[in-house]
């Protein structure tokens, strides 16, 4: 007890090591680099589609196979992270999308653009499980929420960096250039390489596994087994509704504003930038209250907030509400609902399988948001149905919202879990 009394004493970033804060640094570095990578294709969606001659119905699909190819690169990502360590998949999946995204701006073809971004999305799923197990097993409990907020609210700021790149370098070298300059992440290879160590926690637990000859050989398979399977099922289904959320919000709004509202480049980036300020600000504010009140009520709170506001603006026809409700749903949707996941995720799970089943509940997630980018395209343009971007987009963003609530209802709470060495499913 006067150990831990010491450590509430202590201020909260003075309590990790050296080697903690370095093991961060790495998960946040490939986290936003990773969301700058992704995320710069929302805004180039439609001159895209004028350049090569093909419906934006299309070019959503690019979107769609992107993050379908996550959950591949998450599940061998997750077992290279569960069996070999941490640091590995992370620097591969570093260097992986940045190349991916680079060679994709040279694009002679739209089949060639599509190819290479869907490889792109192989990069994108290695790198959450991996970033995240490496900064949540190490960081101590005290702060992680808290931290776990900053860490994926980063995702916020590498959407930023790549409104700000689509803002200052769309009119004067195009879509290509916003992809040339893809390449810039994996400069953080280097950092990983030399100043990054493998949790503890991990180590332990792998000198265990050996000392007893109970290994894990494959982590996917052990995630099925009675006393897991259930929990990480649920995690499946309020991160589909959580992808399905984002990505009604998120994936089309810049079309939105390009193709319903004809704003300039100007006017699509600046409310998409000060949004994600927000989504940074918001993640991790949150993060403190689930210190405090746990990590589901974190979640819960401004997902319920979020289904007032995304009614208001997207079916208002004032661009100045438009806009700034989309800016505001930065503190919640945004920001409130996702800061958690990292934190979350990992403390549901035992060391042995970690990774692997935050890799796979995560992505499965994202196979559901691949799916909503070509649907609501298709309701919004097809001739059948020219519904416009805001209707689609409410009903898919609301449909998700009340799925995220009630999963997380009938989920655990992880408030406080410490991450131990111990055998589980070994």
């Amino acid at each position: 007890m006067a150990d831990v009394a010491g450590a509430a004493q202590v201020p909260w970033y003075k309590e990790p090591t050296k080697d903690q804060w370095y093991a961060y640094v790495a998960a946040w570095l490939g986290w936003t680099l990773d969301a700058f990578d992704f995320t710069i294709f929302l805004l180039i969606m439609v001159p895209i589609a004028k350049e090569f001659n093909v419906p934006l119905t299309d070019v959503a699909i690019v979107f769609t196979l992107t993050l379908w190819m996550r959950l591949v690169g998450a599940t061998a990502a997750g077992w290279m992270a569960d069996r070999m360590g941490r640091k590995a998949p992370l620097m591969i999946s570093i260097a992986w999308f940045s190349v991916c995204n680079f060679i994709a701006g040279f694009s002679p073809t739209f089949w060639f653009l599509l190819l290479f971004r869907t490889l792109l999305g192989i990069g994108m799923g290695a790198e959450w499980p991996a970033g995240a197990a490496l900064a949540m097993e190490q960081w101590p409990t005290r702060s992680r929420g808290f931290m776990s907020g900053v860490l994926q609210g980063s995702w916020g700021l590498g959407f930023l960096l790549s409104s700000a790149c689509y803002w200052l370098l769309f009119d004067k070298f195009g879509w290509r250039g916003c992809l040339w300059i893809g390449i810039i992440p994996a400069l953080a290879i280097v950092y990983v390489r030399w100043f990054v160590k493998e949790p503890e926690v991990w180590v332990e637990n792998q000198r265990l596994q050996k000392e007893e000859n109970r290994h894990v050989k494959v982590p996917l398979a052990a995630i099925f087994r009675r006393g897991v399977v259930g929990n990480m099922l649920n995690a499946c289904w309020f991160q589909c509704a959580g992808f399905v959320t984002y990505y009604s919000i998120n994936a089309l709004f810049a079309t939105h504003l390009q193709k319903d509202l004809g704003l300039p480049t100007a006017l699509v980036a600046t409310p998409i930038m000060l949004a994600n300020v927000l989504v940074f600000v918001a993640s991790s504010s949150w993060g403190v209250f689930s210190d405090r009140f746990g990590r589901r009520w974190a979640m819960i709170i401004p997902a319920v907030i979020s289904m007032i506001i995304v009614p208001i603006y997207l079916l208002s026809t004032n661009t100045i509400v438009i806009v700034s409700g989309f800016v505001a749903i930065g503190l919640f949707a945004g920001g409130g609902m996702y800061g958690q996941i990292p934190a979350f995720l990992n403390e549901r799970y035992p060391t042995e399988v970690r990774a692997t089943a935050s890799a796979f509940s995560y992505h499965v997630g994202a196979i559901a948001g691949g799916l909503v980018p070509p649907i609501l395209t298709y309701f919004a343009s097809d001739p059948a149905w020219n519904l416009g971007f805001a209707i689609p987009m409410c009903i898919g963003a609301l449909l998700g919202l009340i799925n995220f609530v009630v999963a997380l209802l009938l989920g655990p709470e992880t408030h406080g879990v410490e991450m131990t060495a111990d055998l589980v499913v070994a």
